[in-house]
């Protein structure tokens, strides 16, 4: 299985979140165009820069270009992160890492947001932002929590059902519609919390800090 890591133009990330990640195994970095000015902030290099390099300084350029690939594409119908996400499934990878995804344009986290749903069915995209990480389910999925971790719950429509165990606020057979229902700061009452989805997508946000002190990813 290939996982990756996609840095964007938006706030840079933290080096321990990105190195935390390297270690579980997604071990290639793409820097969505000025992502990688981010990238070198912290100290790291990425594997790819892709983009139509509108964002990233021509010195980021220079200083990465015998350390990177560096792939120009000028089409405008995709963001650099679809870019880098259309490139990545042409490569074989299943597994995303998305940072930088967030700042001071709603819009565009808006848009990033729905990449996740838009590419749900291609590669597995996961969502680092401050101090959250943000997954998408349709299925039955367990997670390791540890006891009093807050978990957020977040759906779309009135078809999506969504049952828990190991919650302290249950949900059974619940749907959770966008603007009407929502199960946000939901706490963990054990070391494992089980989520059975159907008939739909449902947004699963946790504490990046728990999640890299204790190992739970």
């Amino acid at each position: 299985m290939k996982k990756c890591i996609i840095i964007a133009n938006g706030k840079a990330p933290k080096r321990s979140d990105v190195i935390f990640f390297l270690k579980k195994g997604y071990d290639t970095i793409f820097c969505a165009d000025g992502g990688a000015n981010s990238i070198r902030k912290i100290g790291l290099a990425p594997n790819f820069i892709i983009g139509d390099f509108d964002s990233v300084s021509k010195d980021t350029l220079n200083y990465f270009k015998d350390k990177s690939a560096i792939i120009n594409f000028t089409r405008q119908t995709d963001t650099d992160v679809e870019k880098c996400l259309k490139f990545a499934i042409k490569k074989k990878f299943s597994e995303a890492i998305l940072f930088g995804v967030t700042g001071d344009r709603l819009d565009h986290i808006i848009c990033n947001l729905a990449i996740v749903i838009k590419f749900f069915d291609k590669i597995k995209c996961s969502i680092v932002a401050e101090k959250s990480f943000l997954s998408a389910f349709n299925s039955y999925v367990e997670l390791k929590t540890k006891p009093n971790e807050t978990i957020s719950i977040y759906a779309f429509d009135d078809k999506t059902k969504i049952t828990s165990k190991g919650l302290k606020y249950p949900l059974k057979n619940s749907t959770l519609p966008f603007g009407k229902k929502e199960s946000t700061s939901n706490v963990a009452v054990g070391d494992k919390v089980s989520l059975k989805i159907k008939n739909g997508i449902a947004f699963v946000i946790r504490e990046m800090e728990k999640i890299k002190k204790y190992d739970l990813i």
